[in-house]
């Protein structure tokens, strides 16, 4: 190999493509329960699960996501070894049962998406204990068998009781546990905090309240249960791991204006603040969690809970911090607007267009493999053709890494970018790629200004980045700049170099 000088590069002027944010989240949740998404019911061989997984992995990567969200504890069990709770009876077909050949699917999981350049958020339902009653395999060491006494019976479901303050405490030591051994990017709940309501049934939960409810109004009161579970966490996550985020994907409404004069203007059966006693604004306000996802799965057209409305009420109740739509990639087909193909690249066009507004999650991740309403196709020919960062969060690490170093191997043919960290020290997610006809925006200072920027490529820093350039194809285009940056795991981004025009070295 040769080592090269970098030239530095005139401006002149920079090429954008329109619509294409540089910074733009894009998840898929993968479900485990019932099998929804991973592995596939009756898929209980080491091999295929993970050829399973990567297959997956695979397809998002190709449809331009960034990130993924698994669902790791969906009721009182795990993915992972864990001596607080039993391997889920979704991985293996029985509960308690470890994974035979043995691996550690989220040890697995982890790597694996990180090989990609993409996120791991680890999702977790707090309160659900027994999924369906009688349907469910249940081992010794499960907690309602365990501590009974923590259970509430409700509907064809078992929970935890939210109440009790010694559920409370587990619930956070098991994520704790889990955040001690594992190089996980977020901790993930979604909507599921007191149960939706059934019809002429109220949550028994009466024992709890007459030993803790001390004279509060009952619904205060179990929003106060929730809200000191979301607090716990918030310090905890920031104890045990500093960088990785915390986030909330809720129901999509919080409250009807009917309601409150501060609700949407919408009509909801249900809410998060008085039916699931989930005050998600008072989170946002005290800065408790990193991101919101609503889940906003209705179509433009739906009467009670409009796609548009609720896009921009979410839009200016997220109070600083980072707002992403949960979008409903499940509903093609479900209804005449939704076998409109317009109904996705619609909203997607109407949250590119939304200020405060940063990214897409997709449920989920299953329906991607029919490619329906060719929105897969859409994804990646027109809105993800092009690699978008995640936007770092200062609040949990505001510090650059240094600039990558570049090894450059030539040959008759072709030219090969080997990526290096510029600091050994740094923890990458990779190298991102800019591309511009003529040149780079600079600032009053002179220093290259990429915040209008779109990225051109994004290359992961796995076992060895690198880039190829054929040479014949940098000649015929020789008015096209690249600059490089690195990128950290908490997604902040170093000072950029240019890498491409370069001049050599003396051998």
């Amino acid at each position: 190999m040769k080592r090269f000088f970098l030239a530095a590069v005139p401006v002149l002027f920079s090429f954008i493509v329109s619509g294409q944010p540089k910074h733009e989240f894009r998840a898929v949740w993968i479900a485990t329960v019932d099998n929804i998404d991973w592995p596939s019911r009756g898929n209980y061989n080491t091999a295929l699960q993970k050829a399973e997984f990567i297959r997956q992995l695979d397809m998002h990567q190709r449809n331009g996501m960034n990130a993924v969200i698994v669902q790791v504890r969906p009721a009182c069990d795990a993915f992972f070894p864990s001596s607080l709770e039993p391997w889920s009876e979704w991985l293996t077909g029985k509960q308690g049962k470890a994974p035979v050949p043995y691996y550690d699917p989220l040890k697995f999981m982890i790597e694996e998406t990180h090989k990609r350049g993409m996120e791991f958020h680890a999702w977790c339902n707090p309160y659900r204990a027994v999924f369906r009653i009688n349907h469910s395999s249940i081992a010794a060491s499960h907690i309602t068998k365990v501590h009974p006494n923590w259970v509430i019976t409700y509907g064809d479901t078992k929970y935890l009781d939210p109440g009790n303050k010694e559920v409370q405490l587990f619930v956070v030591s098991v994520i704790r546990d889990m955040l001690k051994r594992y190089d996980i990017d977020g901790i993930h709940f979604d909507d599921y905090f007191y149960p939706y309501r059934i019809a002429g049934k109220e949550f028994p939960d009466n024992a709890s309240f007459r030993k803790y409810g001390n004279g509060m109004d009952r619904d205060d009161w179990r929003r106060s249960n929730v809200d000191s579970v979301i607090l716990m966490l918030s310090r905890t996550i920031r104890e045990v791991r500093k960088t990785c985020k915390f986030g909330i994907s809720p129901f999509g409404v919080w409250r009807n204006i009917s309601q409150d004069p501060e609700g949407s203007n919408t009509r909801a059966g249900q809410t998060n603040y008085d039916d699931l006693y989930a005050d998600i604004v008072l989170w946002l306000k005290n800065g408790w969690i990193d991101y919101v996802v609503p889940q906003l799965y209705w179509e433009f057209e739906q009467k009670n809970a409009p796609f548009g409305p609720l896009l921009d009420w979410w839009s200016k109740h997220s109070y600083g911090r980072p707002c992403y739509i949960g979008l409903g990639y499940y509903r093609a087909g479900s209804n005449v607007y939704w076998r409109d193909k317009s109904q996705l690249p619609r909203q997607l066009t109407a949250i590119r267009n939304t200020p405060d507004v940063h990214g897409e999650v997709y449920f989920s991740s299953t329906s991607f493999f029919k490619n329906p309403n060719g929105w897969n196709d859409s994804l990646q020919n027109h809105y993800y053709n092009y690699p978008a960062l995640i936007a770092p969060m200062p609040w949990i690490d505001n510090s650059k890494p240094s600039a990558p170093e570049l090894v450059i191997e030539d040959s008759k043919d072709s030219l090969v970018f080997h990526f290096e960290k510029g600091n050994p020290e740094d923890s990458l997610r990779g190298f991102a790629v800019y591309k511009s006809v003529g040149n780079f925006p600079v600032d009053s200072a002179g220093a290259y200004n990429l915040d209008s920027e779109r990225v051109f490529l994004f290359i992961p820093d796995n076992d060895e980045p690198r880039l190829v350039f054929k040479v014949a194809d940098l000649q015929k285009n020789k008015n096209v700049r690249y600059l490089v940056t690195a990128i950290s795991k908490t997604n902040n981004e170093s000072e950029p170099i240019p890498l491409y025009p370069v001049t050599v070295s003396a051998p």
